[in-house]
């Protein structure tokens, strides 16, 4: 039964640094009814994401800022409860941007349904939603990886580095991975497949770097920016790709972000680096998705998720993005469906 109330997270303050408790508000709303061309959704699971820390944040960008006092939005995954629309029905499960909200009111079309009987529902806001593609366009359109090529990608085991990696040796080159733990690094060995990975916070990080990289780097997927990345742009091969992902090292900083100057290099290799938004690629989302689902069900791509149980757990869910918690993608999971079989 749809209850008669329902809540939302507002953006209650711009954070300064690191967000915390007191930058989230939950709002109680009173329910409505979806008018014709529009379904009533319950969430069943949302996406926390790295750019959304951009977002809060009063500044021009390739998205607008979230607006202080509304509802933070991103990823959904939900059940139709009540459908005006002959697009969907009752029960049908759907993906799309909608609010951090337990129910959202949409116009049908804004939504897609989802098949649950391809793969758990839950990789379309990971492997096989925005993140996959991510990293499919990222690294096949900028980075371009050669058979033979070392291809390096930091924050690897997250939901977009994780998939780089695997990508990269799905084309014959050698997946070399960064992250911050032993037990990630076990994991995209182990798990992945990469060729080597080392750990960031280790005290040899840049010897350790040195001796994963012997030949150099070829292609180099940055997901942090910072002071890795200054040790990457080093070992830069000639004519070596850098695809501009994310710089989540400096996200939470309040100061601005200063590093090596750097044009030197990439003059004396004649290397390239391009930076993109995956809504670059909208157009062709469509064979991007064709081929990480081919890959997902040959088990060729492997992925991993981090759930958070429960609405009120959101805000916790999206600033241990920052402390590195997740390994791959995280979600929080809302609530079952009511209707659906999954």
């Amino acid at each position: 039964m749809t209850p008669k109330t329902y809540k939302e997270i507002h953006l209650a303050n711009r954070p300064e640094g690191t967000p915390e408790d007191k930058d989230f508000a939950f709002i109680e709303r009173e329910m409505a009814s979806p008018a014709e061309g529009e379904v009533l959704v319950k969430t069943l699971y949302l996406s926390v994401d790295p750019y959304m820390r951009g977002r809060m944040r009063d500044v021009k960008s390739y998205v607008a800022p979230y607006k202080l006092n509304e509802a933070i939005s991103g990823g959904i995954l939900a059940e139709v409860v009540e459908s005006k629309s002959d697009l969907l029905q009752k029960g049908d499960i759907v993906n799309g941007t909608m609010k951090w909200s337990e129910y959202n009111i949409v116009k049908a079309e804004r939504v897609q349904k989802v098949d649950p009987t391809i793969a758990p529902i839950t990789t379309r806001l990971g492997i096989l939603g925005l993140t996959g593609l991510t990293a499919y366009f990222g690294l096949l359109d900028i980075g371009k990886p050669q058979e033979g090529e070392t291809v390096v990608v930091s924050g690897a085991a997250g939901a977009v580095g994780s998939v780089v990696g695997q990508i990269a040796k799905l084309k014959g080159a050698r997946a070399v991975g960064i992250a911050g733990s032993q037990e990630k690094i076990d994991y995209l060995v182990n798990e992945l497949g990469f060729d080597a990975a080392v750990n960031y916070k280790s005290d040899s990080f840049k010897e350790d770097f040195k001796k994963a990289v012997p030949d150099g780097v070829d292609v180099y997927f940055d997901n942090v920016g910072g002071e890795v990345s200054d040790a990457v742009i080093l070992e830069l091969n000639n004519k070596s790709r850098v695809v501009l992902c994310g710089t989540i090292s400096s996200y939470n900083s309040p100061e601005a972000d200063l590093g090596p100057r750097i044009q030197w290099k990439f003059i004396t290799t004649s290397s390239m680096m391009k930076g993109f938004t995956l809504g670059d690629y909208a157009s062709d989302f469509a064979t991007g998705a064709a081929d990480l689902g081919k890959w997902l069900q040959a088990g060729k791509l492997k992925y991993e998720e981090t759930i958070v149980e429960g609405f009120e757990n959101t805000p916790r869910a999206f600033l241990e993005l920052f402390e590195g918690k997740n390994l791959g993608k995280q979600l929080v999971k809302v609530a079952d469906p009511d209707f659906a079989e999954l």
